[in-house]
């Protein structure tokens, strides 16, 4: 009788959450497309094209298409990675891949923040507000702490806000980029950089090559977070079709808006973030309209895109870590909500967490905003990229040991061939993290040594955290 209970409400479960393959695409798109690295892609030229191929085919396709068959496997629907990793690694595994996931993101709102705090240096006309380490971490606290403030809301409301300010202030004003950049090219004004099959190949193997590379995954990151949907979709099989046609939009998307960027604007003229706002009024006074006017407009629904994106990134993750609370592997305290079921203790850490790292990159980088953004943005994806090592060792141990799982969807039903694509897809993660050590091109020689050891230190902070707080689990279960 129970068991019948329990397939009746699995049924409904099912039912009320089923999602069409358009539905999981829009969801996943707002996760993953993003503008913050069109301005750093832009500066690295016709070569982006070749590295985004190189990254939206050869790993982000097979990171969503391993996260999809994970998630499936019955039982592991739900906890995300968390889950996956727990069950071909075991639990110290799992929970340190999910603190990783977790915490990468206090880097990354540095990122959000800082093109934030450039449009609004473009809005107001006061570039000190970029310049003036003070200024820019003042502002970057009423930002986050607004942010975080706002979320006592409740999160389905914040998703619903979050939702229309993303379209607003970051499909629609790349839209209307790349828009105004087929204008520019059809009057025939001058471009920056020449795209021939010569220069989007890089010839050389070097640190400046491979340290440009290193964006281009970080505008991948994020697409397994939808992974756990693919139970409710129609049909289960069209996820991979779903992550294909992702990859294409996010490959056009960012290349598009990169070149309307990189062919407009001289590459010693762009500044990572305010590129994008820059951009905008450059281009639109070139093709005949109050560019000074227009690019305030964009700056600020740009800055309203972002603040969105900020808010989907207080509120999801730390979904997650909450849960973990309540199962013991944080102290019981943060293992409370509001009456709107918003974990705010967790929001309040995070937020904690994020100030430290903002008032460490912000005043060590001085007057160099770029330096800023660099950093933050190279931290970022090394933790994210720490997340993804972890995740494709337990994918290739589940082909090797529990083929036997049942699972409504698999990448290939070959298994050495899905360990092939893993490793491949392994190896270029682990190239990416090393290389996001290497300094930026265009860093300061005074700031490269401050540059390397920023980034060593957070990622030694940071692998040691979830190790620590795990040796506490049984007792934080025992209270």
């Amino acid at each position: 009788m129970n068991n019948e209970k329990e397939d009746w409400a699995l049924e409904q479960d099912l039912k009320y959450n089923r999602l069409t393959a358009f539905k999981l695409f829009a969801m996943t798109s707002s996760m993953v497309i993003s503008v913050n690295e069109l301005a750093p892609f832009g500066k690295t030229g016709p070569t982006a094209l070749f590295y985004l191929l190189i990254a939206g085919t050869a790993w982000f396709v097979p990171i969503t298409q391993m996260a999809g068959e994970m998630a499936s496997i019955d039982g592991w629907e739900k906890g995300g990675i968390f889950t996956w990793v727990k069950g071909s690694l075991g639990d110290k595994v799992g929970w340190t891949a999910m603190f990783y996931q977790w915490i990468h993101i206090t880097v990354g709102m540095d990122t959000m923040v800082y093109v934030i705090i450039g449009a609004l240096s473009i809005i107001f006309g006061t570039p000190w507000f970029n310049t003036t380490p003070i200024v820019r971490f003042i502002l970057m606290m009423i930002i986050l702490w607004g942010a975080t403030a706002i979320q006592v809301i409740g999160i389905r409301k914040i998703g619903r806000i979050a939702e229309w300010l993303f379209i607003l202030g970051i499909a629609i004003t790349v839209i209307l980029l790349i828009i105004s950049f087929f204008v520019y090219l059809a009057q025939g004004h001058p471009v920056h950089m020449v795209i021939n099959w010569h220069t989007i190949i890089p010839h050389h193997l070097n640190g400046t090559t491979l340290v440009a590379f290193v964006p281009f995954m970080l505008a991948f990151c994020g697409g397994e977070a939808s992974a756990p949907h693919v139970k409710n979709l129609d049909h289960p099989k069209s996820y991979s079709k779903v992550m294909l046609a992702l990859a294409a939009t996010a490959i056009c998307f960012d290349l598009l808006g990169s070149m309307a960027i990189g062919m407009t604007v001289p590459k010693g003229e762009i500044q990572n973030s305010t590129g994008f706002v820059y951009t905008y009024g450059k281009l639109l006074t070139s093709i005949g309209l109050p560019g000074d006017l227009l690019q305030k407009i964009v700056g600020v629904m740009l800055s309203c895109g972002i603040i969105g994106e900020l808010g989907n990134w207080i509120a999801g993750p730390n979904q997650g870590m909450y849960e973990s609370a309540k199962e013991g592997y944080m102290p019981k305290f943060f293992a409370k909500t509001t009456k709107h079921g918003v974990p705010i203790r967790i929001m309040i850490l995070q937020s904690s967490i994020v100030t430290v790292s903002a008032l460490l990159i912000t005043f060590t980088s001085g007057a160099d905003a770029d330096f800023a953004f660099n950093v933050s943005l190279a931290a970022t994806t090394a933790q994210y990229l720490m997340v993804y090592m972890i995740m494709l060792i337990a994918y290739m141990v589940l082909k090797k040991k529990h083929e036997d799982y049942h699972r409504m969807y698999y990448m290939t039903k070959k298994p050495n061939l899905s360990i092939a694509i893993a490793i491949l897809a392994l190896v270029i993660t682990v190239v990416a993290f090393f290389v996001t050590f290497v300094p930026a091109e265009g860093t300061a020689a005074g700031l490269r040594g401050i540059y390397v050891e920023t980034l060593i230190g957070i990622c030694a902070i940071v692998s040691i955290l979830p190790l620590i707080l795990y040796k506490w689990h049984e007792k934080w279960q025992k209270e």
